[in-house]
């Protein structure tokens, strides 16, 4: 049993910082991406940032600029690190880890930005 384990949410008012973590409490062979997802209540969950196995990212349009997705070499550790955040950033985020054969998820965590 594998479970990916997030931390870093909380309350942060406009404009303000986070930096979301998450690890494998496990351990998980091959890792081919990573990525952070959220979802807003009543929204559908979405992509916010990947990172691939050779470090290529991807963000979603209305984070660009203002999230930095990245990784610890030889651990299966990703961050997310939130700047500028705006209360449509309000959520809660999910770290995804992804090989050849599992889709691995955390629990989330809870960010709210207030205005």
């Amino acid at each position: 049993q594998v479970q990916l384990v997030e931390s870093g949410g909380g309350l942060v008012q406009s404009g303000g910082s986070l930096r979301l973590s998450c690890a494998d409490s496990g351990s998980i062979f091959s890792i081919y991406a990573m990525g952070w997802y959220r979802q807003a209540p009543g929204k559908q969950r979405e992509l916010v940032a990947s990172i691939s196995r050779i470090g290529v990212t991807n963000y979603a349009d209305s984070v660009k600029g203002r999230f930095t997705i990245s990784r610890v070499n030889g651990k299966n550790t990703v961050y997310l690190q939130m700047n500028s955040l705006k209360p449509e950033d309000t959520a809660v985020y999910y770290c995804n880890m992804r090989n050849g054969g599992m889709d691995y998820w955390g629990k989330g965590t809870l960010v709210t930005i207030s205005s």
